[in-house]
């Protein structure tokens, strides 16, 4: 009796740790940290640009150190590495390791990731965008990443997360003490960009996956898009996108912070 015991006990800590391997696997096929060196090359930029508008350039080596920790590359990879834990069931694991682990889906993330890395250089990303929009309707690149982003409602995924950003970051600058806005007010104001976010997400969206697919077969990308469709491509992308949220959020809730506490201590 003792022996079953043990046995069911030892099955039930075996399937967990099983899970957090495949779930490795796939953070390594998906190629997460040189996402992640890119996301934080990405950030890095951008609060390089919010301490020359709202700081004057004055934040200094504080400000960058509080920028730095919040970049924090462990913490990030640890944001979609639970998602992906928790989001994911062990077939769709299985079958993401399956195409992702494979020459054409290591081919498509070297892609993605250079494709992003490019896109922060902005007369690459006007140039990707015009290529897009120069396409003819029946360009089979051009209908295949249509469906692609379709597949993966990125479009709206990527608005839904900037205005949650926008709004974090709001109520950061609220909660230092720089902005004097409520709630209310706050939300008001970002659905007021709405509108002006998605053509922005729009473009960048089809500027950058055209970048990143075009030097693939078309037959990369009917496999791709497959996936995508795919139960286990749905799970992944959920998942993506809630490790996403819980970073960025977080993140930008902590810039306004950090921007209203560094300008307070400029002033004084």
């Amino acid at each position: 009796m003792r022996a079953a015991v043990l046995a069911f006990a030892f099955c039930l800590m075996a399937v967990p740790l099983w899970a957090d391997a495949r779930v490795t696997v796939l953070m390594d096929a998906l190629r997460v940290p040189e996402l992640v060196d890119a996301l934080r090359t990405e950030g890095l930029s951008d609060a390089q640009g919010l301490n020359d508008d709202m700081l004057n350039g004055q934040g200094g080596a504080f400000w960058q150190e509080q920028v730095s920790q919040l970049y924090a590359p462990n913490a990030i990879e640890d944001s979609f590495y639970h998602a992906v834990k928790t989001s994911m069931n062990p077939e769709a694991l299985d079958v993401a390791v399956q195409f992702f682990d494979s020459l054409r889906g290591q081919r498509i993330t070297g892609l993605e990731i250079a494709a992003r890395k490019a896109m922060m250089d902005p007369s690459v990303e006007e140039a990707a965008s015009e290529a897009f929009a120069s396409l003819p309707d029946d360009d089979p690149h051009r209908r295949l990443l249509t469906e692609f982003v379709t597949a993966n409602d990125f479009l709206e995924l990527n608005v839904a997360l900037t205005m949650s950003a926008s709004y974090q970051f709001s109520r950061g600058l609220a909660d230092g003490g720089l902005l004097q806005m409520t709630e209310d007010q706050i939300l008001a104001q970002v659905w007021e960009s709405e509108q002006t976010l998605r053509t922005e997400a729009q473009s960048w969206l089809h500027g950058y996956f055209l970048l990143a697919q075009q030097p693939l077969e078309i037959s990369d990308l009917e496999a791709y898009v497959a996936f995508s469709r795919s139960p286990a491509g749905k799970q992944l992308n959920a998942a993506l996108f809630k490790g996403y949220e819980s970073v960025f959020t977080d993140i930008a809730y902590g810039l306004g912070r950090a921007v209203a506490l560094n300008a307070a201590g400029n002033d004084i």
